[in-house]
């Protein structure tokens, strides 16, 4: 009669009987940033995740695997086993609130645009794909030219100068080595792709881009290469570079003969045309008085709550543990919104200010999404400084934005496990 007591006590305690397996992305989450990983890894290996929309932080649950819970606990990500009946509890409070259930199904192939000097720590989205161990592929230029970016599902913009001004970096660092060296380097790159100027090269590379994510790709940005996408897509047909960038002077009449219709994000903005100006144009709202520069706290920006059940993209897209972000610099820090055009999304923005930080949009089959800024945990980035130990901030909500867009290829609303 023990023995059979006995069986039955191991039986009972035997996790194959609590049938799901809960990832909590509220304040419970030990480490929010290595649970996308976890995610991730469990999609590579065929694994389908359901992600709660606007539950408990955005919650992922599956069918109970030991190898994902193991992973989760080597990772040192917090994990629940529940049972389904537990499961079936969830369930009916999303279908009362204002929730739902989105089920990822397959690990989407990412692939960063960078150049191949960079380091990891030289962009936010390449840091946090490290610390969350999720694989991705570097291209560059000649890749994208080639016909590379039908491999992938996902990309990112490395914080790249899409205009051909080597950044604007021309008045402080122009008589640097690594500057003049760079120029060189992308000169030489041009003149071997067969392009007469790097400007003329970024802005194919731009054009590229843009038809891969109009054909159905995914496309995620941050900082400059925001704006200056949609800057180099404006003036395809224009000169915008004075001649200390490409040789040449600026055609005259380069504000007049931009195209907004050819942009995706952004409309009626002005050039700043002045070599040694640290700007693009107006889209961009980075203070220019460096004593207007507050603390990361003071400048925090605000999610948009939507409905996951009517809205489930921007809904996947502002998954987070707290609506407050702290806000972070970057040559393109945040966005005038009245330069947005109206299909635009707006997911994040300034309160009671012209500041927008994070936006979506669509361009043909394909979406788009643009973050403002350089690095959500070093709020006042500047060229060499150190890079961010993500490990001090695992539960960080600025960088769980760039992942809920890491995950968001995956994603297939579709019935729910009965």
């Amino acid at each position: 009669m023990r023995k059979v007591i006995f069986l039955l006590s191991l039986w009972c305690a035997l996790p194959s009987f609590a049938e799901r397996l809960l990832i909590p992305m509220d304040l419970e989450q030990r480490d929010h940033l290595k649970a996308y990983g976890v995610a991730f890894w469990a999609l590579e290996r065929g694994v389908a995740v359901e992600w709660l929309l606007n539950y408990r932080g955005g919650v992922f649950m599956l069918d109970y695997h030991g190898s994902v819970a193991r992973e989760a606990q080597i990772r040192g990500v917090s994990t629940d086993v529940i049972s389904e009946a537990q499961a079936a509890g969830i369930y009916a409070e999303i279908d009362g609130g204002n929730m739902e259930v989105v089920r990822l199904e397959k690990a989407p192939k990412i692939a960063v645009y960078t150049p191949p000097n960079k380091q990891p720590w030289d962009d936010a989205v390449t840091m946090a794909l490290e610390y969350a161990q999720i694989p991705y592929e570097k291209i560059w230029d000649e890749d994208v030219l080639k016909g590379a970016l039908e491999e992938y599902d996902w990309l990112h913009l490395h914080h790249e100068d899409f205009t051909g001004q080597y950044g604007k970096f021309y008045s402080s660092y122009g008589r640097e080595a690594w500057y003049q060296t760079q120029q060189r380097d992308y000169e030489a790159m041009a003149r071997r792709l067969g392009y007469a100027k790097v400007s003329d090269q970024k802005k194919a590379v731009a054009l590229r881009i843009y038809e891969y994510v109009v054909a159905g790709g995914f496309l995620f940005a941050m900082c400059s290469a925001t704006d200056s996408f949609d800057i180099a897509l404006a003036s395809i047909n224009v000169d915008i570079c004075h001649e200390v960038f490409d040789g040449d002077p600026a055609d005259p009449q380069a504000q007049a003969s931009l195209d907004f219709s050819r942009t995706v994000a952004f409309e009626n903005f002005s050039l700043e045309q002045n070599p040694l100006v640290y700007e693009f144009s107006d889209i961009d709202t980075t203070p220019k008085d460096v004593r207007q520069i507050r603390t990361a706290e003071a400048e925090y920006f605000t999610l948009f709550e939507f409905s996951a059940k009517y809205d489930p993209v921007p809904a996947m897209l502002t998954q987070s543990h707290t609506n407050i972000v702290d806000g972070f610099l970057g040559q393109t820090t945040a966005y005038r919104r009245s330069l947005i055009k109206d299909s635009v999304i707006i997911l994040g923005e300034v309160e009671e200010s012209e500041e927008v930080k994070y936006i979506h949009g669509s361009a043909g089959k394909g979406t788009f999404t643009f973050y403002g800024g350089h690095d959500p945990e070093d709020h006042k980035h500047l060229v060499h400084d150190p890079p961010t130990n993500l490990a001090l901030h695992p539960n960080s909500p600025g960088y769980r934005l760039i992942l809920n867009n890491v995950l968001f290829p995956a994603a297939k609303k579709k019935e729910r496990k009965t």
